[in-house]
């Protein structure tokens, strides 16, 4: 992730209208482009970030590309949560070094990979995914941007609705289409001061997952949160924001886990 770029980098090109090229370098090979043509062995050995030229003279910005990058770029089966909203769980849900996470369902990998760069190899992610098909294609995902499937993690093919092996993890995550029928299991698996996340697309969702949280028990400092992010063009006298923006996403939902079975709602200033 360093160092010049060589054979075998994946390399995104930039030009200056914002538009992005992916290229493998391979040496002799050739990237063709309505701007010309570059041969990869023109970036072989350039240090990363480096400016080139194709053969019309067109200058492109050689990097490699980010986490984000790799994983909003990738062909997805499943829908993915977005580089915006990947932060915010992070953050909110408190990943930490050597934290023990427990996730349902690996969907397209992004929270899978996300969580793993957050605890570490003296962490550990289990990850269940009911789909054979998006958990083969979650698999592939990972190995292609981490390099390899990382020993700490575990890929299991399951049912989350029925409940899971783990238990006392630290934190649990959850990207199902009916979180709250997995509230009961969570409350089993989570351990006390722990934190459990969900991800709804729609509001209706979140409120069905916030009562059963509350109807389960033990659960406190419930907060649900979205997330909107919009670019601005900063360029000389130009000062203004962009006209397009990555708006709603997801509806981001924390809970804490508590040590009895009593509800600390702060709205409702009640246990």
């Amino acid at each position: 992730m360093s160092g010049e770029l060589q054979a075998g980098d994946l390399v995104l090109l930039h030009d200056r209208a914002g538009r992005r090229y992916p290229a493998s370098l391979k040496p002799g090979a050739t990237l063709s482009l309505h701007s010309g043509a570059l041969s990869h062995d023109d970036l072989i050995g350039r240090p990363d970030g480096a400016v080139v030229r194709t053969s019309r003279g067109v200058r492109l910005l050689a990097l490699r590309p980010t986490f984000a990058e790799r994983v909003t770029g990738r062909r997805r089966e499943a829908q993915p949560i977005y580089p915006k909203d990947l932060g915010a769980i992070l953050l909110h849900a408190d990943l930490y070094p050597g934290a023990a996470v427990l996730e349902a369902g690996t969907g397209t990998g992004a929270l899978t990979m996300a969580a793993l760069r957050a605890v570490g190899p003296r962490g550990r992610v289990v990850s269940y995914e009911q789909r054979e098909e998006f958990q083969s294609a979650a698999r592939s995902a990972i190995q292609e941007v981490l390099g390899c499937l990382p020993g700490n993690l575990e890929l299991k093919l399951g049912d989350a609705y029925e409940g899971f092996a783990e238990r006392d993890v630290d934190r649990v995550l959850l990207d199902l289409p009916e979180p709250w029928r997995a509230a009961p299991h969570v409350a089993q698996s989570l351990r006390s001061g722990g934190v459990v996340f969900a991800h709804c697309p729609n509001v209706s969702q979140v409120q069905r997952f916030c009562d059963e949280l509350r109807q389960v028990g033990g659960f406190g400092l419930i907060n649900t949160v979205e997330v909107l992010e919009r670019d601005w063009t900063v360029r000389g006298r130009s000062l203004r924001p962009a006209h397009r923006m990555v708006a709603h996403t997801g509806f981001l939902t924390f809970a804490r886990r508590l040590a009895g079975r009593e509800i600390f709602d702060v709205e409702s200033e009640r246990f």
